[in-house]
């Protein structure tokens, strides 16, 4: 499986129809604390904008919910991922995506045979309190030995101005939150992102 170079995180079905439009190609859909009824209006209106504009959504934790309504992409952390029905989840045909922050952790990942691995945070971050210190760009070397041929995904305190030294790492994509949601011109730091990732991703075509 491929993933595009660069991957969008939000909290809300509003923040994909501002920014998928503008040629992003894989998001994934991150609510927390939210009650079933709107969180399952949510996920159905990011479904439609994600489809009608050819982009791979992932739902983030809410697995059952995101196998109820066909969606086909998941990302669990490591409690999540404890906790769910992965039995089900294969039986669905539903892909999933398994965070990683330490050795422990990585052969957790490895026990569930993951469609991507995803390592952090890279870099500090203000998104939410971590008990890991920053893995730097050399751990993201050596993850992508470890993990052979799944696709790497690093997050955590990515900005546009970083996002080459990632991928040139050896991340298959960089996921990305605050550099976008919390820029003043969400919309023009999209555009630089898909700009600053899109000829990596020609590269390996």
């Amino acid at each position: 499986m491929k993933l595009d170079p660069f991957y969008l995180i939000v909290d809300s079905a509003a923040w994909i129809s501002r920014l998928v439009p503008l040629g992003v190609r894989l998001v994934q859909l991150r609510i927390k604390n939210s009650a079933q009824a709107p969180l399952r209006q949510e996920l159905r209106a990011a479904k439609a904008i994600c489809a009608a504009h050819a982009c791979q959504l992932v739902v983030n934790d809410h697995w059952k919910m995101a196998i109820e309504e066909g969606c086909d992409f998941i990302h669990l952390g490591q409690e999540d991922l404890a906790a769910a029905d992965l039995a089900a989840i294969r039986k669905a045909g539903t892909r999933l995506g398994v965070s990683t922050h330490d050795e422990a952790e990585l052969d957790t990942a490895f026990a569930v045979r993951p469609d991507y691995i995803a390592l952090g945070p890279i870099y500090p971050t203000v998104l939410k309190p971590m008990p890991w210190s920053p893995q730097g760009l050399d751990r993201i070397a050596q993850w992508k030995m470890r993990i052979s041929g799944i696709p790497l995904v690093a997050i955590g305190g990515l900005t546009v101005e970083r996002a080459a030294g990632v991928l040139d790492r050896g991340a298959d994509s960089a996921a990305v939150v605050t550099d976008i949601t919390r820029n003043a011109d969400p919309e023009r730091r999209c555009t630089e992102w898909i700009a600053a990732t899109r000829p990596v991703a020609s590269k390996a075509t």
